[in-house]
């Protein structure tokens, strides 16, 4: 995604102080409660948590092929973990994790964790910049997206949004970002539909309704007054409050406050579950993957930056799942953890490892089928500097089974996420439950401006416009953000319009309708025939 475009179509949510426990918390578009009908199926709602690791995790440094290990002791002898301290999983001989993930270790022994292995995509790139847009966009390497996976899943499920939000029937946000940035994941087809919850303890002073000090000067003075201002214009900064009010985190197994920076992040989002809060998506951070030097510890390798990394990440995630257990919301929860890339099979001369290409993704749950998902890296005999891990899951394979199987779209709306087919993986037990009334209610909330039928399109479609009086703009765009034609521009009374337009040379496959109107945008996906 270029990213003066992810900018240019950005809300400035790092302006809203909305905050939990001091974390910085990114909001997107409300959900749905809308009667006894829509609070039935959003109480069973599936709630997707995404676990960055920022910097290229390297994946044979947390889970180890033991059955290739004779193989990795002569690649990378010298960030190497001691095999008798690699940690044993159940049913398996093959393969283990790094000694400081225990907490890890428990949840897959117990059945609530499922690694898949060498997850990749073809003709990688190496570019930190690059290869985060490629597994955010959900595109292919040589392909620039203008949108998110997440963004094309939620503009999908609520298509009328920004148009009427926040209402009665949609107060919360869509999708939370904990982080002072907004992620492209979320970037829609019109809009970003990100807030921003920056730092842990700035969420707790909003919710206990204090404020940092700050100095008695002119800057002080005007500092105050920002904040006051970001108070008021935080759209979700009530709905967050509120939830946060409703439940108290439970687990013991919480690390002290500022002693582990992503179980800070998550404890903010199993007390928001529990509260109440209808919002689909989370999104966490943990940053310092990119380890090129001094991974390890020299004189003991199972010590060092990687290793306080894995630990922070294994003892985050159990701590979440015991917490989400005792609230009773842990059936409704999923996590996925990724990384940009993995790094290289030989180790380099600094003690560390260089960029990669496929690495294992964790996912981490109740309804996770627990155990390992493909084979153990296919290594070389006598690896070299520039050799990496081949690829054997396509990350969109993950991405297209928890659209599936998680939030239980139907093929047609999984391929409008994901732009093309991929084959699912079983890796989740469905619990996909049609509810066609909820799902009626969720996609026509807000202000409905525009639809079009037939949708597909063989020869021709009509465009079904209701204007609020004055300029229209209606252009077709590809999925990748070119603009193919512009299907209206005039001046349009108030009322119904219903405007025709024909194939023309258009090619079978996917594209964007943008509609501009009265500073409203709305967008729809067409599917061509």
């Amino acid at each position: 995604m270029k990213r003066r475009n992810f900018i240019k179509n950005t809300i400035p949510v790092a302006l809203l102080p909305t905050f939990i426990n001091g974390q910085h918390v990114t909001a997107m578009g409300p959900n749905s409660v809308l009667g006894k009908m829509a609070a039935a199926f959003t109480d069973t709602d599936h709630v997707l948590v995404l676990v960055q690791l920022s910097g290229g995790n390297d994946g044979l440094n947390m889970v180890i092929p033991l059955d290739k290990y004779g193989i990795l002791g002569n690649a990378r002898s010298n960030v190497l973990i001691p095999d008798t301290k690699v940690l044993k999983l159940n049913g398996t001989n093959a393969t283990g994790l790094h000694p400081s993930m225990s907490h890890l270790q428990k949840l897959y022994n117990d059945g609530k964790l499922n690694i898949v292995q060498n997850v990749g995509y073809p003709n990688p790139n190496y570019s930190h910049f690059r290869a985060t847009d490629i597994w955010l966009s959900g595109s292919d390497s040589n392909q620039v997206l203008n949108t998110g996976w997440q963004g094309r899943y939620l503009a999908g499920e609520y298509p009328n949004f920004p148009a009427g939000y926040p209402n009665a029937n949609m107060p919360d946000p869509l999708s939370i970002v904990i982080g002072s940035l907004v992620s492209p994941a979320f970037q829609g087809p019109a809009v970003n539909m990100a807030m921003s919850i920056s730092d842990p303890a700035n969420f707790y002073n909003m919710i206990n309704g204090t404020t940092d000090p700050v100095p008695n000067t002119h800057a002080g003075h005007e500092l105050s007054y920002i904040r006051t201002v970001a108070d008021q214009t935080t759209q979700y900064a009530t709905v967050i409050k509120a939830a946060a009010a409703k439940a108290t985190n439970k687990s013991t197994l919480w690390p002290a406050a500022k002693k582990n920076k992503l179980a800070d992040q998550l404890k903010i989002v199993s007390q928001l579950i529990a509260g109440g809060l209808k919002t689909r998506v989370y999104m966490v951070n943990l940053g310092g993957f990119d380890n090129h030097s001094n991974q390890v510890d020299l004189s003991d390798h199972t010590k060092g930056v990687h290793a306080d990394l894995l630990f922070n990440l294994s003892q985050a995630i159990e701590a979440f799942m015991d917490d989400c257990q005792l609230l009773g919301i842990a059936n409704r929860i999923m996590g996925m953890t990724f990384s940009e890339f993995g790094r290289r099979i030989v180790s380099n001369q600094s003690g560390g490892t260089d960029h990669g290409a496929a690495a294992p993704v964790i996912l981490f749950g109740n309804q996770v089928k627990s155990g390992i998902t493909g084979s153990s890296p296919n290594l070389p005999q006598t690896p070299t500097v520039n050799d990496n891990i081949d690829m054997e899951h396509d990350f969109r394979q993950i991405y297209t089974t928890i659209m599936k199987d998680w939030f239980c779209l139907n093929p047609a709306d999984v391929k409008a996420t994901m732009l093309k087919d991929f084959t699912p993986l079983s890796i989740i037990n469905s619990t996909c439950n049609s509810n066609a009334i909820a799902d009626d209610i969720r996609k026509n909330s807000g202000t409905k401006l525009l639809s079009i039928y037939p949708n597909p399109m063989t020869d021709q479609s009509n465009l079904s416009i209701e204007s609020k009086g004055g300029n229209v703009l209606v252009r077709l765009y590809t999925m990748e953000g070119k603009e193919v034609e512009t299907l209206v521009n005039e001046n349009l009374a108030p009322g119904s319009h219903q405007i025709s337009f024909a194939r023309k040379e258009l090619t079978a496959g996917l594209y964007i309708v943008r509609m501009d109107h009265n500073l409203m945008v709305q967008t729809k996906t067409l599917v061509v025939q």
